[in-house]
């Protein structure tokens, strides 16, 4: 059968999201919902004007983009003969059918079965393993961004892995930051957007930076997974993508962790009186620019997070290019309880799926 060829903004203009995807493959329905059809439990107030119809069961996909927030693998640790700790990381790449929105298929390539892949987190200086077996049905690779040598990069030749086979990186961590990783084998864009990549952050370890004065110090160990100092802080990282799903190189579902509105329908529940720290990435195919906007409120962004003071002080958007990342600082203390949102500030963006609420409580 030969479809018509319609793009996103057809699909936007004219309402037919969940028809058309149903032609390409959904099990169900995918229409946007207007504020008078809004579903039972959703206030048109927290739905906006659009915004899909049922939900997706967690269960089913095999992951749950509320587990994700805060979902840091730390992998397996141990001591090597020089006393340094090695982190050492399983991780899988494998074919899998995912609903990235209510009935809304996509055949997707994992790391260990979700998309994102587990968020890696370990702290500055510390030797890395990671286990890359491929189980896919291409071959695949892992491609850190941060510093290592030439062999460890995840390239065709250096660490690319056929199907069935295994490969060991290994590299220190560095530098400090809100990093990532994904597949580079060819074709990058497909590799990348059938969903192989996921969050890498390392954490500063004020012990490698004698100079540091006692307010550079405290920071450092405010980012320090484990401390007192970073118990304090309501941290969480937003992997922000994008899916084609009719393979016109055009993403037709936005969303923040993979499902299109999963925090719009259930918002983030935010403690007033803690700040709140995101490792934001953009690793949206297709499309230049991916953006954060915070409606109410203003935060500090440390770019790439490589920087222990913010590259940016009181803004309240930040624009991003792929493999872009960086960290968002904030705070709701002395703000009125409620929903705040906050959505990429393309319109279309937010109305394909990107866009969510803060539910801050006192």
């Amino acid at each position: 059968m030969n479809f018509p060829r319609i793009n996103r903004r057809h699909l936007l203009g004219t309402g037919l999201v969940g028809s058309w995807l149903g032609l390409i493959g959904a099990s169900a329905s995918a229409a946007l919902a207007t504020s008078s059809d809004t579903p039972k439990g959703h206030s048109p107030h927290a739905a906006g004007s659009m915004m899909t119809v049922g939900d997706v069961d967690p269960a089913s996909n095999g992951f749950d983009p509320h587990s994700i927030l805060t979902d840091w693998d730390r992998g397996v640790t141990s001591v090597d003969s020089d006393g340094r700790t090695v982190r050492e990381f399983l991780i899988t790449a494998e074919d899998k059918e995912i609903e990235i929105a209510p009935g809304v298929l996509f055949s997707a390539w994992t790391y260990n079965g979700r998309v994102p892949g587990p968020t890696l987190r370990v702290t500055e200086g510390e030797r890395l393993r990671i286990v890359f077996r491929n189980n896919g049905s291409m071959p695949h690779t892992m491609h850190f961004h941060g510093i290592h040598g030439a062999s460890m990069d995840g390239l065709t030749g250096a660490g690319e892995v056929e199907p069935g086979g295994e490969f060991t990186y290994r590299f220190d961590a560095y530098p400090f930051g809100c990093h990532l990783y994904h597949c580079h084998s060819i074709p990058l864009k497909r590799h990348i957007h059938k969903g192989l990549y996921g969050g890498f952050i390392i954490d500063p370890d004020p012990d490698l930076h004698p100079d540091l004065d006692p307010q550079a110090i405290a920071i450092a160990r405010s980012r320090q997974h484990g401390t007192p100092e970073n118990a304090i802080w309501q941290e969480m990282v937003m992997v922000m993508n994008g899916f084609d799903t009719n393979f016109d190189d055009e993403n037709e579902v936005y969303a923040v962790n993979t499902v299109a509105h999963a925090y719009a329908k259930q918002p983030i529940a935010i403690a007033r009186d803690r700040p709140v720290r995101i490792y934001l990435i953009n690793i949206t195919e297709f499309d230049q620019i991916n953006s954060f906007h915070l409606h109410a409120n203003f935060f500090d962004y440390h770019d790439h997070g490589t920087t222990l003071a913010p590259t940016s002080r009181t803004i309240d958007t930040v624009m991003l290019c792929q493999g872009q990342r960086g960290i968002v600082e904030f705070s709701f203390a002395g703000f009125e309880p409620g929903r705040y949102m906050f959505h990429a500030h393309q319109s279309e963006f937010a109305e394909l799926g990107w866009m969510g609420h803060f539910e801050v409580v006192a």
